[in-house]
């Protein structure tokens, strides 16, 4: 999945998401069910191996803050 802004997925994210595409640092990744491959927003990258295991499978927001992807469980 490839987006100028931002990306929100109604269930599982799966594979590959990339938001913020066009040079928007403002972008977010917002899902359901949390199982990607990649996540990127505006340029920046993280495989699933650098992700933090505990959010697997539940909802999260993704965000660009300070030059680093940031990770949050939406309760």
């Amino acid at each position: 999945m490839l987006a100028g802004g931002s990306i929100h997925v109604y269930g599982a994210l799966r594979g590959r998401a990339i938001a913020g595409a066009g040079g928007n640092p403002r972008a977010r990744i917002c899902c359901r069910k949390f199982a990607p491959e990649l996540l990127g927003i505006d340029g920046l990258f993280r495989t699933a191996d650098a992700t933090d295991p505990t959010l697997r499978n539940k909802a999260v927001q993704v965000w660009l803050e300070s030059d680093a992807l940031r990770m949050a469980a939406l309760d």
